[in-house]
């Protein structure tokens, strides 16, 4: 259904870019992004993006021709998203990677959607202000996770990426270039364009540049490391917080076992794993943020008694940068220590009400075991996110693949039999389209390929992403 590139067409491309890549010279990475198992799929052709004009040039003669265009950042994607799986032209952002402008009295910042996640984190600390969204992956394009509307640790105080998208810059699959959003901060004009872009995949256009909303930083801030003997006991902690007017920054939730596969990684331990004898089983990682230092002292104290009566074998309080800095380090590794000692690995990040998340783990295991695969699993206990990796060392990956298809069915109907959904800030992706129509129906599935064929009427853009079947 769609046209191979010819040396003509590759010729008019080299006109409108500087930046074209071909046969060697495309990065194997390209291929791929951190969840192989997806597939791996080169492109004909890879251009390395300078400017939006440049991006509206390419994709222009791409849906002329009728050549599928695939948008890639930094590819630390899970779900297969940036994967050229019809191959054609592969548009690379990454490069567009500069923070333009701060607006201080409007609380935004303009960037290219290039921008590390990292780079945009620092720059605003050092002027006192704070990017809130704090996706697990540092080293993420921002239009990336505006393009999957990622989440990460602070999403259960102060929301998701969507939150902080005023306004963007869009290439659509014409390649004309639209404005969508302003800095404003109210809007009542009409179908929100700019939300049906967050989270679309790089499906319905490309975004370009981006303004986002920008807060001060808190003047002070320390995490707590809360061992429990068991993860239910932990969990159930997680609601009193609310209750008791905290609003933590984070609450992240992690079993014993993959706290060691992390620490092993890193090579530092700062869990502890007894206590006066007892084994620990599972943990909370706590950040709390406050306006000064006494107001967070109070915080703390309130913390530990509220964990402590709720059965808390323990509180460790990291309140400086180093601490901090070294109780994050065994969670923000997870991944890369998982992948490190695994041979086979998937992934889902299914999202549940809060107060169903040690049941639905319980309900997991179970599966897991009847299936015949490792899982471990950590997340978002804050806001319900779980991230359960599927792996193994023994199996080949056709069963493989086949038992982690019927372990991902089982959960994800639980999952929405108890009020979830399929992904909390992933995505769907190649990898997950399947689970998606099976949790939302077919009706759901068709608006939004309808949404899809208005933007895109010859469906270049991102093939086999979403809600596009082919």
């Amino acid at each position: 259904m769609y046209n191979k590139l010819t040396p003509e067409i590759i010729e008019e491309i080299k006109k409108v870019s500087d930046n074209v890549l071909e046969g060697e010279d495309i990065n194997p990475d390209y291929a791929k992004d951190e969840m192989p198992i997806y597939g791996t799929h080169m492109p004909d052709l890879a251009v390395q993006a300078r400017s939006t004009e440049e991006v509206a040039a390419v994709v222009k003669i791409c849906y002329e021709n009728n050549i599928p265009v695939t948008p890639r950042g930094a590819g630390t994607g899970l779900v297969g998203g940036c994967v050229p799986l019809y191959g054609g032209v592969l548009i690379d952002l990454s490069k567009m990677n500069k923070i333009k402008s701060y607006d201080m009295e409007n609380f935004v910042v303009d960037i290219e959607a290039g921008v590390l996640l990292n780079d945009l984190a620092e720059d605003c600390l050092s002027r006192g202000m704070l990017y809130p969204p704090d996706p697990g992956e540092k080293f993420a394009c921002v239009g990336g996770n505006v393009a999957t509307n990622a989440g990460g640790m602070r999403a259960v105080k102060y929301g998701a990426t969507r939150d902080y998208v005023r306004a963007m810059t869009v290439v659509l699959p014409t390649g004309e270039i639209t404005h969508l959003g302003a800095t404003v901060s109210k809007t009542s004009s009409g179908y929100s364009l700019l939300n049906l872009m967050i989270g679309s995949e790089g499906t319905l256009g490309i975004i370009t540049e981006l303004t986002l909303k920008i807060i001060p930083a808190p003047k002070a801030a320390a995490s707590l490391i809360i061992p429990y003997e068991d993860l239910k006991t932990a969990l159930s902690t997680v609601p009193k917080f609310k209750m008791a007017h905290m609003d933590p920054q984070a609450i992240e939730f992690m079993e014993k076992e993959i706290v060691l596969v992390s620490e092993r990684y890193i090579g530092k331990s700062v869990f502890p794993q007894q206590l006066d004898g007892a084994d620990i089983g599972a943990y909370l990682l706590v950040t709390l943020d406050a306006n000064s230092e006494d107001e967070l002292d109070a915080l703390i104290e309130q913390a530990a008694e509220l964990v402590l009566e709720a059965g808390a074998m323990d509180v460790l309080v990291a309140d400086t940068p180093a601490k901090m800095k070294d109780a994050w380090a065994a969670r923000s590794s997870f991944l890369e220590a998982i992948m490190e000692e695994t041979k086979l690995l998937d992934e889902c990040d299914v999202v549940v009400p809060v107060n169903k998340i040690a049941d639905y783990l319980v309900f997991a295991n179970k599966v897991a075991e009847e299936c015949g695969i490792t899982i471990k699993t950590f997340g978002h206990a804050g806001d319900g996110n779980l991230h359960i990796y599927e792996c193994s060392n023994d199996l080949e990956e056709e069963e493989f693949e086949k038992r982690v298809d019927k372990f991902f069915k089982a959960i994800y109907d639980e999952a929405i039999r108890c009020g979830g959904l399929v992904s909390g800030e992933h995505g769907i992706g190649s990898g997950k389209v399947k689970y998606l129509v099976e949790s939302i129906g077919e009706k759901n599935m068709q608006l939004m390929e309808g949404i899809k064929r208005v933007f895109d009427p010859k469906m270049i853009l991102n093939p086999g992403k979403v809600c596009y079947r082919l």
